[in-house]
């Protein structure tokens, strides 16, 4: 990898992770937020709604990234970001009967939400950026930058949100966290304007006009082993979207406040953090995509079963010991399969597809909130153990990956071979 390179994946991770410092600062806050303005009814769909722009907008911004570049695309869902976690912040700040424009509270919810998920749909666009700028062999390890930056961002955003809220069980929302969260993606706003260069070669560049590209989403859902892996991101996340959903509604039922409800979620982004920054970096070039897909799909099954358990017994200790097991094996899987997507695509369509496959991860993150809000309504146990067997069937799916993860490796070993 050149210098240039290596350069260009350091402002990709910075621009990444002070962005998803504002995601992680406001996401522990939703479930509770939507309680405290007796919306439980209403909670499923404004946890929903973010996902959904991105279901609808991540390959239309990949794709509008394959024709005028990466680093445009960025920097206008960056100004997004900015606005929508400004609106959300002053949307907390007002009462429960208090109207802005003749909208209440939850309106101005949703449409900050609606706005943060449109914006945030830039994420496959920065995972084209580094398919851009590194070699095959190191694909998944670039890959593996965008959970680190992730994982950071949701360790720290939750610690900076920590500060801003009270330590009592229910105490009303406060502003200060949305203020916070619109200048973090402010700054990752102005390090994209000043140090991002543009990655997509002239020769790279598509030249369709139309923001959704129908003949290559054919071309890839004709192509066996594609729409298996699609599949397999969509069952993932979909399997860990009911855990992300419920996870602060299961500490308030441990009675854990606000403030321990933030710890709990920063001790998650660690985990995240040192998994796909360390541990999945350094073991998957030994190990290979395929081999570390089967092992996180395996930590994944057993982890969120075991999370499942730890509400049932009550148990906060529990809870702390058992979380690493599913996050781990989320922090392996979703690399790993990313690398495969992008591995078995061409140049000039990396923007476009690997968009298709955010969309289906919005678009599981849509439906998973849902229906583990649901399922924990009627009990807490619920929402886990259901995760845990679609996790199964994702397992099932990976193990039919292992020829199309030989013929890739195969291909790669002649094209290095021919190189030297």
């Amino acid at each position: 990898m050149s210098k240039h390179s290596k350069a260009s994946l350091g402002v990709i991770f910075v621009t990444v992770f002070i962005d998803l410092l504002g995601f992680g600062i406001v996401l522990p806050l939703l479930p509770r937020y939507g309680k405290f303005f007796e919306a439980d009814h209403l909670l499923g769909p404004l946890m929903a709604s973010f996902s959904a722009m991105q279901f609808l907008f991540a390959p239309a911004w990949g794709r509008l990234s394959d024709r005028i570049g990466r680093r445009p695309v960025l920097i206008v869902g960056l100004a997004g970001s900015t606005i929508s976690y400004f609106m959300f912040g002053y949307a907390t700040s007002l009462g429960k009967d208090d109207t802005l424009l003749g909208l209440g509270v939850l309106a101005w919810l949703f449409i900050s939400r609606i706005g943060a998920g449109i914006a945030g749909a830039t994420i496959p666009t920065a995972q084209a950026y580094i398919a851009d700028v590194t070699g095959p062999e190191q694909r998944a390890r670039g890959m593996a930058l965008i959970g680190a930056a992730f994982g950071i961002g949701f360790t720290f955003g939750p610690l900076i949100g920590a500060g801003f809220v009270s330590d009592q069980v229910d105490a009303p929302p406060s502003a200060a966290p949305g203020y916070v969260a619109a200048v973090m993606s402010g700054l990752a706003l102005l390090s994209a304007i000043f140090f991002l260069k543009e990655s997509l070669e002239p020769g790279n560049t598509t030249t369709r006009h139309h923001w959704f590209d129908r003949s290559s989403l054919r071309h890839a859902l004709t192509q066996p082993k594609i729409s298996m892996i699609l599949l397999a991101i969509f069952i993932t996340t979909f399997a860990f979207a009911q855990f992300e959903s419920t996870l602060s509604l299961l500490t308030r039922n441990l009675g854990m406040s606000p403030r321990s409800n933030f710890w709990i979620f920063a001790y998650v982004g660690l985990v995240l953090t040192i998994a796909q920054g360390v541990l999945v970096r350094r073991l998957l070039p030994r190990m290979g995509e395929y081999r570390m897909s089967v092992a996180g799909a395996i930590l994944m099954t057993v982890g969120l079963l075991l999370v499942g358990l730890a509400g049932q017994q009550g148990s906060t200790g529990m809870l702390f010991a058992v979380l690493p097991v599913s996050v781990v094996g989320f922090s392996a899987l979703t690399p790993s399969l990313q690398s495969l997507l992008s591995r078995g695509t061409s140049a000039s369509e990396q923007g476009g597809i690997l968009g298709l496959g955010q969309s289906l991860s919005a678009l599981a993150r849509i439906f998973g909130p849902w229906l583990g809000i649901s399922l924990f309504l009627d009990d807490m146990f619920f929402p886990y153990a259901v995760a845990a067997a679609i996790m199964a069937v994702g397992f099932v799916m990976v193990l039919g990956l292992r020829n199309f993860s030989d013929k890739i490796e195969t291909a790669s070993h002649a094209i290095d071979m021919g190189e030297k």
